[in-house]
């Protein structure tokens, strides 16, 4: 057990406690911007959904129902544009951030090959490449990697913590090249229904991958489309062959979403009016701390999409969370995405409108 978690980097928000602590003794209470977990209600008609589904005594399947892959597969057809999806495309996982950073070792990557993923990234797609032994390597764009040895490459857009939104053209010329070099390609999705300033697009989206989605795989959840962070519903979909491949192996571990999250999903993915709402409350928190941020001498760099600002004053990011934490409003360092990083810090805009409007006042 030791082995394997020295493999693993230090957890990096045990660093940001005394932050916390400092932010927390304000003496109107912390505005915890750090984390972007969902804080709003979950939607009546899921929770409706999972209750109704509560006598499930049998065990689940780990492929899930016939009622959940008609609701992703009409999902990804009417949201993504990925008119050829059927059954055999999808696949439900256990939360996206558990098929990340098992993946690699799912995949049977190890020693001597390389994980690919952005220079400012979600830290899971590095544990994920030390979890089975495999290098991780970054890019600013993959196609000037060198291809010797890369198996998994992932995308990500909008991109955790930029927001940075990779254009369509952009995903035709990566795919094309991922293809033409035999390399695997994953592509997290999970905010690509929070576009503010640009619409995102799928990389399973005919116009990027031509209708076929040999050797690419999409991500998505629902835990901030739909509030359930909690529930741990998420999926992937694309390539039929890998996804059958993981689909075995996953048998094998044991990896089934519970039954009754089942049909929550389908009730999420069968209702636009909630999602709706919920960009309705994100946009106007994202609004009002923006600008408070900027008064404040803040610059937002990127940010068109997902759930967070990516703001510098040009000084150290601990610099910066120090600052803030003394404001009683805490952020999280950008150097906790990669070296990159070091002069941002990434403000979530997942509090409630009570905290926000708090933020908003604290730093004017």
């Amino acid at each position: 057990m030791a082995a394997v978690s020295a493999r693993l980097p230090a957890f990096p928000w045990d660093k940001l406690q005394p932050y916390k602590a400092t932010a927390a003794a304000h003496p109107d209470g912390i505005v915890d911007l750090s984390v972007g977990t969902p804080v709003d209600p979950v939607p009546q008609l899921i929770q409706e959904a999972l209750v109704a589904a509560a006598d499930s005594p049998g065990y689940p399947t780990v492929w899930g129902t016939a009622a959940l892959r008609d609701a992703i597969t009409g999902w990804l057809h009417g949201r993504l544009g990925a008119s050829a999806a059927g059954h055999r495309n999808v696949l439900p996982v256990v939360g996206s951030k558990e098929l990340v950073a098992w993946l690699p070792t799912q995949l049977g990557l190890g020693a001597g090959d390389k994980v690919a993923y952005p220079r400012l990234a979600y830290p899971t797609y590095e544990v994920g490449a030390r979890l089975c032994g495999a290098e991780a390597v970054v890019y600013d764009d993959p196609t000037e990697l060198d291809p010797a040895g890369v198996k998994l490459l992932w995308l990500n857009s909008p991109s955790n913590p930029t927001g940075k939104v990779i254009p369509k053209e952009e995903l035709v010329r990566i795919v094309a090249w991922a293809r033409e070099h035999g390399i695997l390609l994953f592509s997290d999705e999970c905010y690509l229904e929070l576009g503010w300033e640009a619409e995102p697009v799928s990389v399973l989206h005919d116009d990027v991958c031509g209708g076929s989605y040999e050797g690419i795989v999409a991500v998505h959840s629902l835990s901030k489309r739909s509030n359930l962070a909690g529930y741990r519903a998420a999926f992937i979909a694309g390539d039929a062959e890998v996804l059958g491949e993981l689909l075995e192996i996953r048998k094998h571990g044991g990896m089934m979403t519970p039954a009754p999250v089942q049909a929550a999903t389908v009730a999420a993915l069968g209702d636009d009016v909630h999602v709706e709402e919920q960009r309705g409350r994100y946009a106007a928190r994202r609004e009002a701390l923006r600008a408070a941020l900027e008064a404040h001498g803040f610059r937002i760099e990127h940010s068109e999409a997902s759930l967070y600002l990516w703001a510098t004053r040009d000084e150290p990011c601990w610099d910066t969370v120090a600052h803030l934490a003394g404001l009683g409003i805490l952020v999280a360092p950008g150097d906790f995405y990669g070296e990159a990083g070091a002069r941002f810090v990434r403000v979530a805009f997942t509090a409630t409108d009570e905290r926000v409007e708090a933020a908003v006042k604290r730093l004017s």
